[in-house]
């Protein structure tokens, strides 16, 4: 009896598929994506540091989120990466534990960021000749600094949560990475705690951001509705539409993931869902945010012709 009660601290991630024929075209395809997602990101991050015409709050909370999504991105994709290539698939108990803690900072991080850049476009189109004394320096830097101190905090409480879980009965996560709730399914000791402390974080800080997003998003979209300029409503509407793009793309996936009721039977199901907010997301946000704005392909055009000229002598 006591034999069988051995602890486990050595998983097996069964990833996305069995199929080995599946193997080296996942490799390449989330290859391709992790590169185009750091590429986007982290390019998105140098134009708003080149350019002096995007250092405003708006570029600095955009900044910081596609820090975060890159963040995001590197706490499971090379990982996936690792598990393709290692047949025996094997992860350590404190690998994935780690694994975990980066991604649910990252994403929490995310949500309080994305409540931010709702605040801003509040400020900015609700009250634009208050707009650049409400938002300051010093008030942007310590809005970033909270969400990040915050997403950092969280996820050592569930983290902290998962010491007093056994894991005996099975080794294998169903799951191509440490998500919570497989590791939940797999444990010897009850961890309706954990489920349920779990639970009752990711509802409230869903419900307090996602609320808050939307009223201030309603207020702005009242705010546009009266502006008497065409110019003016359009590039208003233009900000607004990608930022709740974003918005509804990750609170939704994040819903159905932790919030509805009954998550966790359809091993399938609750993979596609990880996929989108672990992976496509964090691909799909640069793109978002910089295909429409004329500020930011200005400053890609102003650093392609830069470097470009430099490199072939142009004149």
């Amino acid at each position: 009896m006591e034999a069988n009660k051995t602890q486990v601290t050595q998983f097996v991630l069964t990833g996305l598929t069995d199929r080995p024929g599946m193997q080296v075209p996942l490799f390449l395809a989330f290859l391709v994506i992790y590169l185009t997602t750091m590429v986007g990101n982290l390019g998105l991050i140098f134009l708003i540091w080149k350019d002096p015409h995007l250092h405003t709050p708006m570029y600095l909370f955009l900044g910081s989120l596609a820090f975060a999504d890159a963040c995001s991105s590197s706490s499971v994709t090379p990982r996936m990466f690792v598990s393709i290539l290692d047949k025996s698939q094997m992860i350590s108990l404190f690998e994935c534990m780690a694994q975990y803690y980066f991604f649910g900072s990252s994403a929490t991080t995310e949500c309080f960021l994305l409540v931010v850049m709702a605040y801003d476009r509040y400020a900015a189109i609700c009250n634009p000749l208050r707009y650049p004394v409400v938002m300051s320096n010093r008030l942007c830097t310590w809005l970033i600094s909270v969400s990040y101190v915050i997403g950092f905090l969280h996820p050592v409480i569930h983290v902290g949560l998962l010491f007093r879980l056994t894991f005996c009965r099975s080794n294998i996560i169903p799951h191509f990475y440490c998500e919570i709730l497989s590791l939940y399914t797999i444990s010897c000791t009850d961890p309706s705690l954990n489920a349920l402390v779990i639970f009752i974080f990711a509802a409230c800080i869903q419900a307090f951001t996602f609320t808050t997003i939307m009223v201030s998003y309603t207020r702005v979209l009242f705010a546009i509705l009266k502006k008497k300029s065409e110019k003016g409503r359009s590039k208003a509407f233009s900000t607004c539409s990608a930022h709740l793009l974003s918005v509804s793309l990750f609170y939704g996936t994040l819903f159905f993931m932790y919030v509805r009721p009954g998550s966790g039977p359809d091993q399938y199901q609750d993979k596609m869902y990880s996929l989108f907010y672990t992976v496509i997301i964090p691909l799909l946000n640069p793109f978002i945010y910089s295909l429409r704005n004329k500020e930011v392909l200005g400053a890609l055009r102003k650093v392609i012709k830069k470097y470009l000229g430099k490199a072939f002598i142009i004149p």
